[in-house]
């Protein structure tokens, strides 16, 4: 694309959408911990646990700043000790299709990376096939 035809695309906008949500997921383990609360899990230690690499500090920052997105929101449950859980918003949920075609673009292009037999696979294949049945 020319940059005269993107910027007749983007006329009328105060900043490109594709910049725009990347500034909102586009940070190391955003989007790890938004796979992972897609997955289910909602406690702090559940996402220190399962994601390599981060730390306690970088964890309760990305959080931080998920919650101030409005992507997810924070309860805290009193009793003794405070338990404390996150969930994935509406404005969150609707990330989930973009982190299934990341999904797909990865078994689609880099079979070798993602798959033990190297060999490439559809979305549909690995997440949407029917339970096997076992006698």
């Amino acid at each position: 694309m020319k940059d005269e035809e993107c910027k007749i695309l983007m006329e009328g906008m105060k900043t490109c959408p594709i910049d725009n949500t990347f500034k909102i997921i586009g940070k190391k383990f955003t989007v790890h911990i938004l796979r992972n609360m897609v997955l289910g899990q909602k406690r702090f230690n559940q996402f220190l646990d399962s994601i390599d690499g981060i730390n306690p500090k970088t964890l309760s920052a990305r959080l931080r700043e998920m919650e101030k997105n409005g992507i997810i929101e924070r309860t805290v449950f009193p009793g003794t000790p405070v338990r404390i859980e996150y969930n994935v918003t509406k404005k969150g949920k609707a990330l989930k299709p973009i982190l299934e075609q990341m999904a797909a673009f990865s078994m689609q292009y880099c079979a070798k990376e993602v798959f033990k037999d190297g060999e490439p696979r559809t979305y549909k294949d690995v997440f949407e096939k029917p339970p096997t049945i076992v006698k």
